[in-house]
C-alpha cells in the first residue's frame, strides 16, 4: 500500500461504528483500532442466493460494507453460490429441495445488481469485490 492509500483510508471508523451502535463485541479493540489506522483491513458478508432479491435485514450489513469501503478499505460480498444450491435450510421439517446451477446463477446476478445500488464494483483503487463460494 502506497503512502497516499494508507493516508485515504479513515481511521475514525471504528469509533463512527461504536458511536452508532453498531459494534457489539471485539476481541482486541486496540489492536484492531491500530491496523485500521495502519492501512486497508478487509470486511466480508456473506448473502445466500435463495432467492431472486435481497431482504430488509441484509440492509444493515451492506451498508457496513459500503462505510468500510468509503472509508478505504476493502469490502468483498460473498454471495453463497454452493449453499444456494441446497435451498434455504430455515423453517423446514422436510429435506430441502436442490436448486440448479441456472437458478442460482440468476438469483446471484439479481443479488449482485441490488448490492451494486450500495457498493460499487467499478471504484477506481478500490472496488468492492463480490465473489462466490460456489467459485472457489
Amino acid at each position: 500500500m502506497t503512502q497516499e492509500q494508507a493516508a485515504a483510508v479513515n481511521p475514525e471508523l471504528l469509533e463512527d461504528l461504536e458511536y452508532r451502535g453498531l459494534v457489539y463485541q471485539v476481541t482486541n479493540r486496540e489492536e484492531l483500532s491500530k491496523k485500521m489506522s495502519e492501512g486497508r483491513v478487509t470486511l466480508y458478508c456473506g448473502f445466500d442466493p435463495t432467492a431472486d432479491s435481497l431482504h430488509i435485514g441484509s440492509l444493515l450489513p451492506i451498508l457496513t460494507l459500503r462505510r468500510f469501503q468509503l472509508a478505504g478499505h476493502n469490502s468483498i460480498a460473498l454471495v453463497g453460490g454452493g449453499t444456494g444450491l441446497i435451498g434455504d435450510p430455515s423453517g423446514r421439517s422436510t429435506e430441502r429441495s436442490l436448486n440448479t446451477d441456472d437458478t442460482v446463477a440468476n438469483w446471484t446476478e439479481s443479488l449482485k445488481n441490488q448490492l451494486s445500488r450500495f457498493l460499487d464494483f467499478e471504484a477506481a483503487g478500490n472496488p468492492a469485490k463480490l465473489v462466490s463460494n460456489y467459485d472457489v
